[in-house]
């Protein structure tokens, strides 16, 4: 790509690289560039606080901002937007991507560009390597004439070509080919913003199953970084992983199921982190998501009208509330499924928002109130009985949590992560059986017993920013299903229990950032038995035991 061209980074001192979508909000974009130039969020400034520190972190520098997918046709918003970005150095330049040339024709088209779409020869070459292995083509000639139609259909777009290559992949009956060339839906005539026709075509021939998953997709923003673990939470917490089998059997669907819609180039950019991996999902096709979910999933903002009452899943964007304020449209909506704010630095910072929430919404199933602004949650929470997911994450206010979320008997994910003013863990966690992912940092030097040793059913467990926390909990072998384990930044730890040795589940083991810790008191132990078969990553001063070096995977940091 050349905004990661060696070239590029010489001559650029910033760059800056923000998704605008449908919605230009001057506020959101001004959050955003912000936020790309700093690598903060800043969901709580004012607009001329965003003002004064984004010149700030320009102070006068060269920089490349990338306006991706713009359809802003205002001329007022671009002008207020450019009155932003003054005080920069002379030889910045900021690149505009759009699909309209109407939106090229405001920002001043003197300078644009029309990308063009590839040569046919590279088309099929493309469409080819995606459907046969190499040389195999040509024992299929018949196949490649109708290809041949197939890819001239595709208008040079990569994308399409990739996604009917992966559609057909391994087919080699000819009938099938030629359904897809003359498929009815090469006759829809294209609007402004239609999707690809072959996008459709490659989703109609999806299982009914990975529709499903894909559609809930949606909820995310354009160009964001989807997790693995996230994506197989989320899908789980809807029932769509469901399966006779326990748990691992729902995460190995999910993780089929995100291959699978890499494989039909629906996900792209996969990158691999050792335990978890990460994806994206390219601008059409996630309109082609939006378009497919829209009768139940849709993305607001603080500011939308309304919304059609059908609606059972929120995704919130935009500029923040104003402070004790609640939509109008919340009122009208009553079988809410999921509130989400997946946008960095824009969670709720209004208690009766989330008091709206929780009092309204009783069939809530995943409540993502990440980067939000409140001290304590309300004991409300505990009368949303079907809630399966709850995500606080990255709330730096939040102080406690009330005893009521123990009611939470079908919760399965705890995400608690830079909540780092947390003080305690409630006291009866250990009612809430079907928790399979917890995530928690805590002000304790301690664990009571019979607490999280009791979660039978934890499959992930992640102690994180626990600085005072001076020992585990000694029922930790009661974990019988654990299969992840992170410890990290807890500086005070001294040692691991000797319940670690018994959990013969667990398949990754993380350990990273806890000065205090001394592995070699496990050095002499016979009764281990640990049968680690995913990796082992050590962040820490204590040397490694002997039997360490027998797992896969070691690396000491």
């Amino acid at each position: 790509m050349v905004y990661n061209d060696e070239r590029v980074e010489k001559n650029f001192q910033l760059k800056m690289w923000v998704c605008v979508s449908q919605e230009f909000d001057v506020t959101t974009l001004a959050k955003e560039i912000t936020s790309s130039a700093t690598g903060r969020s800043y969901g709580d400034l004012t607009m001329d606080q965003l003002q004064a520190r984004l010149r700030r972190s320009l102070g006068g520098r060269k920089f490349l901002l990338v306006l991706d997918d713009v359809w802003n046709e205002n001329l007022v918003k671009w002008v207020e937007l450019r009155g932003l970005l003054e005080g920069c150095a002379l030889g910045s330049k900021i690149i505009v991507t759009t699909r309209s040339s109407k939106v090229a024709s405001v920002v001043g088209n003197d300078f644009a560009y029309n990308l063009p779409g590839l040569s046919h020869k590279d088309c099929l070459s493309l469409f080819l390597k995606w459907e046969f292995n190499p040389g195999q083509e040509k024992q299929y000639p018949n196949l490649i004439d109708t290809g041949n139609e197939i890819v001239r259909k595709c208008g040079g777009v990569p994308l399409a070509v990739r996604t009917l290559g992966s559609l057909l992949y391994s087919s080699t009956e000819e009938k099938t080919w030629v359904s897809i060339r003359d498929n009815e839906i090469w006759k829809l005539q294209h609007q402004k913003n239609d999707i690809l026709p072959v996008l459709k075509l490659s989703y109609d021939h999806m299982p009914s199953y990975l529709k499903r998953c894909f559609a809930y997709c949606s909820l995310f923003p354009k160009n964001y970084v989807l997790y693995s673990f996230e994506l197989i939470r989320f899908w789980m917490a809807y029932g769509l992983l469901e399966s006779p089998d326990e748990d691992e059997e729902l995460k190995e669907n999910g993780l089929r199921f995100v291959k699978e819609l890499w494989s039909r180039s629906f996900l792209q950019d996969i990158e691999d982190h050792g335990f978890f991996f990460t994806c994206k999902m390219h601008d059409l096709v996630h309109d082609l998501a939006i378009s497919v979910a829209q009768s139940e999933c849709s993305t607001v903002n603080f500011l939308t009208p309304s919304v059609d009452e059908k609606v059972r899943h929120l995704s919130f964007s935009g500029s923040n509330l104003p402070s004790q304020q609640v939509p109008k449209f919340l009122h009208k909506l009553e079988k809410v499924r999921t509130i989400f704010f997946p946008v960095r630095g824009m969670g709720p910072t209004s208690g009766t928002f989330i008091d709206t929430c929780m009092s309204r919404f009783k069939h809530l199933r995943v409540l993502n109130l990440s980067d939000s602004c409140f001290e304590t949650l309300p004991n409300s929470i505990g009368t949303l009985k079907n809630l399966r997911y709850l995500d606080l994450y990255r709330n730096r206010k939040l102080r406690k949590l009330p005893n009521s979320i123990c009611r939470l008997q079908n919760l399965q994910t705890l995400r608690l992560e830079e909540c780092e003013k947390l003080e305690e863990i409630p006291r009866d966690i250990k009612h809430t059986t079907r928790l399979r992912f917890l995530e928690i940092p805590t002000k304790q030097t301690s664990f009571p017993e019979n607490g999280i040793g009791c979660l039978s059913s934890l499959r992930y467990l992640s102690l994180f920013q626990c600085g005072n926390l001076e020992k585990l909990f000694d029922d930790m072998q009661a974990l019988t299903s654990l299969r992840t384990l992170v410890i990290t930044s807890c500086g005070s730890l001294a040692s691991l229990p000797r319940g670690i040795r018994n959990l013969s589940a667990l398949e990754t083991l993380v350990i990273g950032d806890c000065g205090k810790l001394n592995l070699m008191e496990m050095e002499n132990t016979e009764d281990f038995n640990l049968s680690l078969s995913s990796s082992l990553v050590f962040e820490c001063n204590s040397s490694l035991p002997h039997f360490i070096h027998g797992f896969p995977i070691v690396q000491k940091m």
